[in-house]
């Protein structure tokens, strides 16, 4: 294993400590904290939501992440308050290894720069 890459899963490891201490337990997976950026961004709190729409809240947690690097920019918010987002920069054709990389860099950043929670 790389270095970098070595680095990020520490920073991973570190995000879910502290994602643990704060909401009292550990999110389990990747989807799992998009999900809570989603519902984060969606601003309406803890909601019983159907799957569809713990669906578009991993969705939503994706854009909000990758719009930090510019790949999507808000559009705007429909009358119901779902943000909808617009593909701005053609994403990078990886691997699902480094598709999960490239997202957990991003929700690593969303952490640090928009909730202030982690250091990078």
């Amino acid at each position: 294993m790389l270095k970098k890459d070595l680095d990020l899963e520490r920073k991973w490891v570190k995000l879910r400590e502290k994602l643990k201490e704060v909401l009292g337990k550990k999110p389990a997976d990747l989807n799992g904290i998009l999900f809570l950026i989603g519902v984060q961004e969606l601003g309406r709190g803890h909601d019983n939501f159907s799957k569809e729409e713990k669906q578009d809240l991993i969705h939503l947690g994706i854009c909000k992440c990758l719009s930090l690097t510019g790949f999507y920019e808000l559009e705007g918010v429909d009358q119901e308050g779902w943000p909808h987002w617009a593909l701005k920069k053609q994403l990078p054709h990886f691997d699902v290894l480094e598709q999960e990389k490239l997202l957990k860099m991003h929700v690593l950043e969303y952490f640090s720069e928009e909730i202030g929670i982690i250091n990078s």
